[in-house]
């Protein structure tokens, strides 16, 4: 098995520690730094250079919404897969995060299990976010297109179509497989298509486009 290495970055050392007992008890999963600010976080990054960072957004000196600036920056020679981790339900940050390259965001109520599932998909390349936010977000920051929006690379198929919409209100991979009685790596094979057919990053992007171009309602 394949161990993802993870930074937590955040000012309240309770916390920090709290998500590092919690991810510890995962298989595949190992905690190799931690960061008390975001400056301490981008150093951190060079120095141990983590597959996942789970990233605060208010921190001292440097908040988490800069340090996301500074490791996704054009030239950066690694580039972790950020997921933002607060306790303010904003919009505006969720927005902000996720336009600034950020692979997930969860409020620090979102549980355990939630937790480490946003570690394994962000080490995937697949965003998560949490359910409480994701249809709202996407409905609130995403103005439909005046003209029908077509895929820069193709068409889609109806089953391509089925599963934007499916990702669009925040399915998962295993739910999108479960609905539609396929595997869920059929799932991922579709999802792929879509990204390049979409010229987009993840899955956020590809719901955003569903809502844009009118495909979800």
């Amino acid at each position: 098995m394949t161990t993802t290495r993870v930074l937590i970055a955040d000012d309240q050392a309770i916390v920090r520690t709290g998500m590092a007992m919690i991810l510890a008890a995962e298989d595949g999963i190992e905690v190799v730094a931690q960061a008390h600010d975001g400056l301490e976080a981008v150093e951190q990054v060079a120095r141990h250079r983590p597959d996942v960072v789970l990233m605060d957004i208010r921190m001292p000196r440097l908040d988490g919404l800069e340090a996301l600036r500074l490791l996704t920056r054009p030239g950066v020679v690694h580039v972790p897969r950020v997921v933002m981790v607060t306790t303010f339900d904003d919009d505006e940050y969720v927005h902000r995060a996720l336009r600034g390259g950020a692979y997930g965001f969860l409020l620090k109520d979102a549980g355990p299990r939630l937790l480490a599932e946003a570690v394994r998909s962000a080490a995937l390349g697949e965003a998560l976010i949490s359910p409480s936010v994701t249809v709202r977000l996407l409905q609130r920051f995403t103005e439909p297109a005046r003209q029908p929006l077509r895929p820069p690379g193709g068409a889609l198929s109806r089953r391509e179509e089925d599963i934007v919409g499916l990702v669009a209100r925040g399915h998962t991979n295993a739910e999108i497989a479960t609905g539609l009685h396929i595997s869920t790596g059929t799932v991922k094979t579709h999802l792929s298509n879509i990204q390049s057919k979409l010229d987009v990053r993840n899955r956020v992007e590809i719901a955003a486009w569903a809502w844009q171009s009118g495909l979800v309602r």
